[in-house]
C-alpha cells in the first residue's frame, strides 16, 4: 500500500496575506487521507516562498521519496509544491519515473500515466502568477514614488488605509508626532531628550511598549 507525505506551505509569516494557513491546509489533507484510507508516513510544513528553488523542507521530502520512504504526496494544491520550473521539473520527473506514484490535492489526483503537459501547464501558470504579481507590485511602487507617496508600512503618526491603499494621518497620534518634530526642529533637543518627550506623549513601540 502506498505511503504518503503531507506537504503544507505558506509563502510568508504574515498570516493576513495567506488564503489558507498551514493549520487549515493540514486539516484538509488529514481529512482527505481519512476519507480515502491513505497512510500518512510524515507531515512536512514550511513557511517559505516557492518562487525560487532552495526550500530545505521541500528538498528533504523529495530526497526521502527518492529513497523510497513514501510513494505519494498529499498537498492542498499543486502550486504548494512549486512556483518555479526547477522544482516543478523535479516533481514531474519523479512522477514520470514512478518514484512518485500519486500526487493528491484537495481537488484531484495526478498519476504517472497522466498527460504531463497538463501538469506542466498548471505549474507554469503558478510560475507566471508570481512573475506577474512581482511586476505589478513594482509598477505600483514606481507610481507611488512618482506621485510622492510613501511606500511601505506607515510610520508612527500615520496608518495604512486599506481601501485607498495609501497612508493617512492617524487621528489620535498625528498631532503628537507633529509636535515632537517641531520641538526637534528647534535644535534645542538631543535624540535622548526627544525620545523622552515621545515616551511622555505615549509614542512608544506598538508591541514592546517601550520608547
Amino acid at each position: 500500500m502506498l505511503k504518503y507525505f503531507i506537504y503544507c506551505r505558506k509563502s510568508t509569516d504574515d498570516k493576513e496575506h495567506q488564503i489558507l494557513s498551514i493549520d487549515a491546509q493540514l486539516s484538509e489533507m488529514n481529512a482527505v487521507a481519512l476519507q480515502h484510507g491513505l497512510i500518512v508516513a510524515q507531515i512536512f510544513t514550511e513557511s517559505k516562498s516557492a518562487k525560487e528553488r532552495g526550500r530545505p523542507v521541500f528538498n528533504e521530502m523529495l530526497t526521502r521519496i527518492e529513497a523510497g520512504e513514501a510513494q505519494g504526496i498529499l498537498t492542498w494544491k499543486l502550486d504548494r509544491l512549486a512556483r518555479n520550473f526547477d522544482d516543478g521539473g523535479r516533481v514531474i520527473g519523479l512522477l514520470q519515473r514512478g518514484a512518485i506514484r500519486e500526487i493528491r490535492t484537495f481537488e484531484k489526483a495526478y498519476l504517472p500515466t497522466d498527460n504531463v503537459l497538463m501538469i506542466a501547464v498548471e505549474l507554469g501558470m503558478a510560475n507566471q502568477y508570481v512573475r506577474d504579481l512581482s511586476m505589478n507590485v513594482k509598477r505600483g511602487i514606481r507610481e507611488k514614488v512618482r506621485r510622492g507617496l510613501f511606500c511601505g508600512k506607515a510610520p508612527i503618526g500615520y496608518y495604512n488605509e486599506p481601501k485607498l491603499r495609501t497612508i493617512v494621518p492617524h487621528r489620535k497620534l498625528f498631532k503628537k508626532v507633529q509636535k515632537i518634530l517641531e520641538l526637534f526642529a528647534t535644535g534645542n533637543y538631543s535624540l535622548t531628550a526627544i525620545q523622552m518627550e515621545m515616551a511622555h506623549a505615549g509614542l512608544v513601540g506598538n508591541e514592546s511598549k517601550k520608547p
